[in-house]
């Protein structure tokens, strides 16, 4: 008997695994994509549609006299909400200008 045969006899060759390591030595590919796109759901996709949806009830609770910020950085105070546009007045001369609701990216304070 020599070293090569004393080690292939020890290493449990022709011992086909069964269960549970057969399951995970045919499909760990496939479960390692799987943990990874549910981490990817996890940390990127959940937190960005949670704020998105804290975004779009600030904007739908816009009231007369709360000041916004734009996302062109447009401060003003807001003098009238519509369905999808509000006006806000800025600046010392009090100028007013009309935005989407989706233009505004905060609300800074209310009155």
């Amino acid at each position: 008997m020599n070293i090569f045969t004393l080690a292939s006899a020890t290493s449990g060759e022709g011992v086909q695994p069964t269960g549970l390591q057969a399951f995970l030595a045919n499909y760990s590919g496939f479960i390692i994509i799987i943990v990874f796109f549910l981490v990817m759901y996890l940390f990127i996709v959940r937190p960005q549609k949670k704020k998105e949806k804290e975004t779009a009830e600030m904007r739908n609770a816009l009231e007369v006299g709360d000041e916004v910020v734009t996302i062109g950085g447009i401060v003003g105070r807001v003098v009238n909400v519509k369905d999808d546009t509000v006006i806000i007045e800025t600046g010392g001369d009090k100028n007013k200008l009309t935005f989407l609701k989706s233009a505004i990216s905060s609300k800074t304070k209310s009155e």
